[in-house]
């Protein structure tokens, strides 16, 4: 702690940040933020100081011929905050950076110590929770700058940049224009294509199980129960299971009932004997499931609570930042004692002795290479706060709440039962005998389960029971019934946010705290779409992935990108030098052919239409779906095209489906007849935003000539429009008359639907016919009712669907101005093209909304400034000029001496001041910014 006297500037990341920490420290320490990382690899030509723009290696900002040396330059939205921290450090006698404690907090902290140059004490501060126990326990127990964690995020940060910017432009010139490659990104994109083209290879298989329903006897309880059938004799009954991926059986020793063997069978088994053969009880333990790290925090905030990995990540930094929850980028489950003590503590009051173990829990990380030694995510402070006692609201308040029940739950007892299985002899009166299986579970002592449920994407929940009534070996049933039931095997699932995170965990690729960004990534750049809560690539992701496997393989592989993770954690830890891994991976380690160099410039050629175009069915087909540059789009061996919906997912792009489209393709014209007027022939087409009718202007009309053309109602169909109709529709608006002070009233269709237009006076219309059918006399009984103001009355629902699974609250579709959309209260989906009220499911509602959330909020246009008074402008330029002419040349000098000392040794690595002398790069702030082709963007 500071003298008396003494001042000390603290540097976070975040105002929030600051903000609460300055509220704990007091008189004596001025806390800042530095709002994010202050310095970056250039990301742009402008970005580039004037002395490097003639340097080969200045497009990507890394001199590969000087160990990598990275030239980093001050962003030009952080000058500002540049100039107010060193404002801030003049008058102080100390300096804390109190930046996260992980590789991204590690390399902020360098950063600012590289560009404020302090002349006074420099420490870090780290801390895990934002309570003032924790920030004064952080103040009193400084370190010094961990230069090997610098090193690591450093390394990262050059891989990604000369990964995205060296194989972005391959794909750029054999594939379409600003698209972007990653090291993980693509990995990862490459995993949602291959769960794609196992669905597409799928082939599914037919099978019939026979259930009964049994009775026990009337002083049974339950008296009756399910069993199914498990064998005809000695040989099992096929399962979904038993198939592969086309469709055959992997055991030619089961049975497989088909339609009419089931059918068979289930006749015989009525007139059958029934009677238990065997009854195995054993006992049920269920033990509670850790505490929360980064990535099982996602995985359950995404099932439980609907969030997408980004929108998990976003409230729980607000909830750190605001001192609820510990650090939220971690990979350990290990709790403190005090944090076990009081989550022991709040067991005991809430739930009573019975659930509070003799002794405490301690979980051990199970992760390879688990990052940072962060505690799990859990409630912050040595005594945690129930969700009602933090006073938390919407999103916030569920995702602490989620966290307050896991922490709590894993200090609680096992949960414990009895799990039952039951074999049951059928003997009929001719065949084979058969044996039918039943299985039971009960809990008697619920334990951790009271508190928290882990979610699961398929099977029973820990907290599921099933009773069946006591049976002995030997007693006689009854069937009550025997029912035959098909099935159909089921391609496997395809990823979802929560499942593409545990794989991408479990092939230890990535880290955790870049998957949400990951996920993000892929979705905006269009190589991943949502349908409901699933991930779909698009064909576009397959071509982009064709190329980079068999360009670029081992930049895609699964092992290699995990190997990566491994050698950057080894940095982190002290074990690798960073020169050596960078050279290894860019030129080439003991086979050169796998450095990025020669991969990038020996491609050899490249068969850009092959790449893209995709065989669809059997071979004889013949017809492709091909990735184009305006778009997807099927052809046939005759050359007709048709274009695919954006969202219309690969697996369902079928032969079948391909001939339809081909039938309708977008652009063929219908001829509807010739205008009696103008004698030019009307067309109805299917384009981009849905079907229309035009005309087809001579040759010879002039070149600014436009065709008249009119979209069709929403109850029309291409197929049945006439030509009388078309002619109304290409002649809109029409006019309805004139009034009595010689005001036209025109009649038209609009952004929100159809409306009456008298001067700049517009009404509604409650119909699209009445368009066409409203007279003069009714359009001014419309205009003599005052016009309503602000929002009308609230219609009446169209429909009622129940409550969301999600959210808990009612669904209903209400009509809007938009037409029909599904709502919660909370959140609104459009219906799609082919939805209709009357056949809309609950299940449906719940997708939609559920893909709405996903995409989270639309992003709020920031409203334009007035623009300065034009004489004061050029007066201010100038004058910036004059001053700032001098400082370019000076800091160009400044840039060259420093240039001769940017290299690192991993020996000289012992203090922060030290390391900042021998570590910095060329530095250069850019006059200018612009912003990067998003095709040249890395993502890790």
């Amino acid at each position: 702690m500071p003298t008396s006297n003494s001042r000390t500037l603290v540097i976070v990341e975040s105002p929030t940040k600051a903000s609460k920490i300055a509220s704990y420290l007091g008189d004596g320490y001025i806390v800042e933020s530095s709002r994010g990382h202050v310095r970056d690899l250039p990301t742009g030509a402008a970005d580039v100081p004037a002395k490097y723009k003639g340097e080969k290696w200045a497009r990507t900002g890394v001199n590969v011929d000087d160990d990598f040396a990275p030239l980093y330059v001050v962003q030009p939205d952080k000058r500002a905050t540049i100039k107010s921290l060193k404002q801030a450090l003049s008058g102080v006698d100390q300096l804390l950076l109190a930046t996260d404690g992980d590789r991204e907090g590690e390399a902020i902290a360098w950063h600012l110590l590289e560009e404020l140059k302090p002349k006074v004490p420099v420490h870090r501060m780290v801390f895990h929770e934002i309570t003032e126990h924790a920030i004064t326990d952080a103040v009193n127990a400084p370190r010094e700058l961990d230069t090997d964690l610098v090193d690591a995020q450093e390394t990262r940060r050059i891989l990604d940049r000369l990964y995205g910017y060296e194989v972005s432009p391959v794909l750029w010139k054999k594939v379409k224009p600003r698209l972007s490659a990653g090291r993980v990104q693509s990995v990862a994109t490459r995993l949602v294509v291959d769960r794609e083209r196992e669905r597409i290879a799928y082939r599914t298989a037919d099978y019939f199980d026979i259930d009964a329903t049994l009775d026990a006897g009337a002083e049974a309880s339950p008296r009756q129960f399910g069993a199914r059938l498990s064998q005809v004799g000695s040989r099992r009954v096929a399962q979904g299971r038993d198939f592969n991926s086309l469709g055959q059986l992997t055991n030619d020793q089961l049975v497989h009932l088909d339609e009419a063997a089931a059918t068979e069978l289930a006749g015989r088994l009525e007139d059958a004997r029934f009677s238990v053969a065997k009854v195995e009880a054993k006992p049920y333990t269920r033990k509670p499931y850790a505490p929360f790290r980064t990535t099982t925090m996602q995985q359950e905030a995404g099932r439980k609570l609907g969030f997408t990995a980004q929108r998990a990540m976003s409230v729980a930094q607000d909830l750190y930042e605001g001192g609820y929850i510990t650090y939220m980028r971690t990979d350990s489950i290990t709790l403190s004692s005090s944090a076990i003590s009081a989550a022991r503590s709040q067991v005991k009051q809430l739930f009573g002795e019975n659930y509070l173990p003799e002794k405490p829990r301690l979980y051990t990380s199970k992760v390879k290479n688990a990052q940072e030694a962060h505690e799990a995510i859990r409630p912050a402070g040595d005594t945690f706060r129930t969700p009602a006692q933090t006073g938390l609201r919407g999103d916030m308040f569920r995702l602490y709440e989620l966290i307050w029940m896991r922490t709590v739950a894993s200090q609680m007892s096992d949960a414990k039962g009895e799990s039952i299985s039951v074999r049951i002899d059928a003997v009929p009166t001719e065949g084979e005998a058969c044996t039918f299986s039943a299985s039971g579970r009960t809990i008697t002592f619920h334990g951790f389960l009271k508190a928290y449920v882990e979610s699961v994407d398929e099977g029973q929940s820990d907290d599921a029971q099933s009773r069946l009534p006591q049976l002995v070996a030997g007693q006689p049933l009854d069937a009550l019934a025997i029912e035959a039931s098909g099935h159909q095997t089921r391609p496997p699932a395809r990823y979802t946010e929560p499942s593409l995170v545990a794989k991408l965990e479990e092939l230890e690729i990535g880290r955790p705290s870049t998957y949400a960004s990951i996920i993000r990534t892929i979705t905006s750049r269009d190589y991943v779409f949502k349908k409901g809560s699933a991930l779909v690539p698009t064909w576009l992701a397959f071509a982009v992935t064709r190329l980079l496997e068999e360009h670029f393989a081992h930049l895609v592989d699964y092992q290699f990108t995990a190997d990566m993770e491994g050698v950057l954690d080894q940095i982190a830890n002290g074990d690798a030098h960073r020169v050596a891994v960078l050279t290894d991976f860019y030129f080439g380690g003991e086979d050169p052919r796998n450095g990025l160099d020669v991969l990038v410039n020996e491609l050899g050629e490249i068969d850009a239409r092959g790449l893209s175009t995709f065989p669809l069915g059997d071979l004889d087909s013949g017809i492709v779906v091909r990735v184009g540059r305006y778009g997807t789009y099927v052809e046939d061996e005759d050359g007709n095209r048709a274009s695919v919906e954006d969202e219309l997912p690969p697996d369902e792009l079928t032969v079948d489906k391909a001939k339809e489209l081909l039938a309708t393709p977008m652009g063929a014209e219908r001829e509807l007849g010739l205008d009696p007027e103008t004698h030019t022939m009307i067309v109805a087409k299917n384009g981009r935003y849905g079907p229309y009718v035009t005309e087809v202007l001579p040759d010879d009309a002039p070149a600014k000539t436009k065709p008249r053309t009119g979209s069709l109602f929403k109850h029309m169909d291409i197929d049945n429009v006439d030509l009388e109709t078309a002619l109304k529709l290409i002649n809109l608006p029409r006019v309805v008359g004139t009034t009595e002070d010689g005001t036209e009233i025109t009649a038209q269709n609009g952004r929100y639907g159809p409306y009456l237009k008298k001067g700049t006076d517009s009404r509604s219309l409650t119909s699209e016919d009445q368009i066409f059918s409203i007279t003069l006399a009714e359009a001014e009984a419309i205009y003599a009712q005052p016009k309503q103001r602000g929002r009308a009355a609230a219609k009446p629902p169209l429909k009622e669907l129940g409550n969301d699974p999600v959210s808990g609250r009612p669904m209903v579709i209400k009509d809007g101005r938009f037409g029909a959309y599904v709502t919660d209260g909370e959140t609104n989906a459009t219906l799609r093209r082919d939805d209709t009220v009357e056949d809309f499911t609950p299940e449906r509602g719940a997708e939609l909304l559920a893909e709405k959330r996903a995409k989270g909020p639309a992003p709020k246009k920031r409203a334009k400034k007035a623009p300065a008074k034009k004489a004061a402008k050029k007066t201010t330029a100038k004058k910036t000029a004059a001053k700032k002419a001098p400082a370019k040349k000076s800091a160009a000098k400044k840039s060259t001496t420093k240039k001769t000392t940017a290299k690192k040794t991993a020996a000289t690595k012992t203090a922060a001041t030290r390391t900042a002398a021998k570590k910095a790069p060329a530095k250069q702030s850019a006059s200018s910014s612009t912003t990067a082709p998003s095709s040249a963007s890395e993502s890790s």
